[in-house]
């Protein structure tokens, strides 16, 4: 309302995307806004599952408040008639990823429905910040900053903890009325372990562990629903198989998500997902990004995570205390949310994104 860029830093279901949201619609009330005359939110999102929550989530408030928006998405997956659609006058809400905005802004004649932007929000700052797609995002707000100096730009992360510096690639360190909005209560993780009743040792090559395939199932079996994360799609596939081998009466009630899989049967199981309707999914980084699937009451990681901050920005929402189970960890307690948090680095002169830019 201030006129302010920032960051919001709380734990996952504490209402971050509402606080980034509600600045932009109680200005829309404020003004009387009645639609139309291009985009007034962008927002950016490191992947296509968080895509399709967020849309949703964005849809109810500006629905339940009467407000003339069009939420809309556009990523790899959306339809040639949409973007041809966009191309010609886009919503004033649009959900997409850096690849698809960057994308976006080569088209000419788009440059005036980014004349009336007021805010962008960048979800999961902490995921794109350390990457050469953080490097795309940030080209991209400044480009949309030359076009329209007064956006606001919003970063919105669960886990980091160098705060200061991430705003500062977020907005430039010398962009004025800047703020920090962090969440007041901290969040408490429950780690478990499941191990092998006999240790053996790890065959040289090709471990998977599907070997626990049987102590998994039983602990899904204490639960409605569950997601059993991977950390490749070779082993989700392989997992998936352990567990319906294991558990046969599971068969339509199961199944497994990544990044290979058609775009079609995702959403279909994501959707059958945050309906209760699945049992387990066995997943990759696909899934691990906070997607709200209210139902899911466990969560596996199959060896080691690739990092320690993915794995408490994974939690659903709705199970804020839920347990973690690594069945190859060598430990177990319960770990403060601050004990989780991470840095993360920007890149340094990402010289192939600017080069990128500039053939654009």
């Amino acid at each position: 309302m201030r006129g302010e860029s920032g960051l919001i830093h709380a734990a996952t279901g504490y209402g971050k995307t509402y606080a980034a949201l509600f600045g932009p619609l109680l200005d829309a009330l404020r003004s009387g806004d009645r639609g139309g005359e291009g985009l007034r939110l962008l927002w950016i999102t490191p992947l296509r599952a968080l895509v399709n929550d967020t849309v949703q989530a964005l849809r109810r408030p500006i629905e339940d408040l009467a407000i003339p928006w069009n939420v809309e998405r556009r990523t790899g997956d959306t339809s040639a008639e949409v973007k041809s659609r966009q191309r010609d006058a886009l919503p004033e809400v649009l959900v997409t990823t850096p690849e698809s905005l960057s994308l976006l802004m080569t088209y000419a004649n788009l440059r005036e429905e980014f004349q009336n932007l007021q805010a962008v929000v960048v979800d999961e700052w902490h995921e794109l910040m350390g990457s050469k797609r953080g490097s795309q995002t940030e080209l991209g707000l400044a480009r949309l900053r030359t076009w329209n100096p007064d956006v606001r730009l919003w970063g919105v992360s669960a886990t980091i903890s160098n705060l200061d510096e991430a705003l500062n690639v977020l907005t430039g360190p010398n962009a004025p009325r800047r703020a920090i909005v962090q969440g007041r209560e901290s969040k408490e993780v429950v780690v478990d372990t499941l191990l092998p009743q006999t240790v053996e040792r790890f065959q040289w090559t090709g471990h998977v562990g599907v070997n626990m395939a049987p102590a998994v199932a039983a602990e899904i079996d204490q639960v409605a629903t569950s997601l059993v994360f991977t950390n490749t799609r070779s082993n989700a596939e392989l997992w998936y198989q352990a567990l319906l081998a294991e558990r046969p009466e599971w068969a339509g009630r199961i199944a497994v998500h990544h990044g290979s899989i058609d775009r079609k049967t995702r959403r279909w199981i994501e959707q059958a997902l945050g309906e209760g309707a699945m049992r387990c999914v066995v997943c990759t980084s696909s899934l691990d990004l906070g997607v709200d699937f209210a139902p899911v009451e466990r969560v596996f990681q199959v060896g080691s995570p690739k990092g320690i901050a993915p794995a408490p920005s994974a939690e659903s929402p709705a199970c804020r205390r839920m347990p973690w189970k690594w069945w190859s960890s060598p430990r177990h307690g319960r770990l403060p949310r601050s004990r989780w948090w991470s840095p993360a680095s920007p890149s340094k002169n990402p010289t192939t994104c600017l080069c990128s830019t500039w053939s654009r």
